[in-house]
């Protein structure tokens, strides 16, 4: 009997250790010896957010619906161009039910789908002509200080790619879209100098 009292006590102090050595709330702030609040401890994972550097901007949002047998689903569709303006762009789609959601979709994808192109300073080594569709861009270089001669969706492209001194022209439909595409396929058709001369087997000065 004498012994599962002795036993009964030391569990109650035990639970009694416990609760005292570890509070009832783990957020509360402790007190000071001069009675105030210390300060709260940092939440973990909760870091300032670091800029990838990468510039995207929206180019269109369209409202499509598809008719089912309960009714109308309407959804978005939202294109978004990325570049980080140092010889890197891309051209990027994405569907929700919900514009910022259908634009986040588009934006990553348009990150994911990012490529290296050829420039020559400030502008591009030739001339090139991208189309899509009934769309077609013609892109050529121009001297520095001559600035980015493009208008519509044309110049948010050229500008995101890191290109300072071009002169475009625009042909047949003027759609967004449209015009994103085709200028992204100009830009992709692009090579180099070097390049060029690795591909015809010659030295750079041969060929220009």
């Amino acid at each position: 009997m004498a012994e599962e009292i002795i036993a009964t006590v030391e569990a109650v102090e035990t639970v009694e250790n416990t609760e005292t050595s570890e509070p009832a709330n783990k957020n509360e702030r402790k007190f000071n010896k001069n009675g105030q609040r210390g300060p709260r401890g940092k939440r973990e994972g909760r870091g300032e957010k670091v800029s990838d550097g990468i510039d995207k901007k929206m180019v269109n949002v369209n409202r499509i619906s598809k008719t089912v047998k309960g009714g109308r689903k309407m959804r978005f569709n939202a294109v978004v161009v990325a570049g980080d303006k140092k010889g890197r762009v891309g051209v990027g789609m994405g569907k929700a039910t919900e514009v910022t959601l259908a634009i986040e979709k588009a934006s990553v994808d348009a990150k994911r789908h990012m490529v290296d192109i050829a420039l020559n300073g400030t502008t591009i080594p030739h001339e090139v002509v991208g189309q899509f569709e009934t769309t077609r861009v013609i892109l050529m270089p121009a001297k520095e200080g001559n600035g980015v001669i493009a208008g519509g969706k044309v110049r948010d492209v050229v500008e995101l790619a890191g290109i300072k001194d071009i002169t475009t022209k625009l042909y047949g439909s003027n759609n967004p879209v449209n015009s994103v595409k085709a200028t992204f396929d100009g830009l992709m058709k692009l090579r180099s100098a070097e390049k060029i001369a690795a591909l015809r087997g010659k030295a750079i000065e041969e060929i220009r």
